[in-house]
C-alpha cells in the first residue's frame, strides 16, 4: 500500500491546534487520556466521512509511529 502524501492543512495554526490538543489531556489519567483520543478518532473520522481515506490515513499513522 502506497502511504499518501500529507499536507500541512494547518499552516500557522499548527502549533495551536497542538496545544489546544495537549490542553484538552490535561489532568486525565493515561486511560483517560486514551478513551478521548479515540473518541476524538471517530468524531475527525465521522467529519470526514470518507471510509477509504481513513483507511489511508489509519495506515501512515501507523507507519509513522514506527519510523
Amino acid at each position: 500500500m502506497t502511504l499518501p502524501t500529507l499536507d500541512d492543512n494547518l499552516g500557522t495554526e499548527g502549533d495551536t491546534v497542538y496545544a489546544a490538543l495537549m490542553t484538552a489531556h490535561e489532568g486525565l489519567s493515561e486511560s483517560e487520556s486514551h478513551a478521548l483520543n479515540a473518541r476524538l478518532v471517530l468524531i475527525l473520522a465521522n467529519e470526514i466521512g470518507d471510509r477509504s481515506r481513513l483507511e489511508e490515513l489509519f495506515a501512515a499513522a501507523r507507519a509513522a509511529g514506527r519510523r
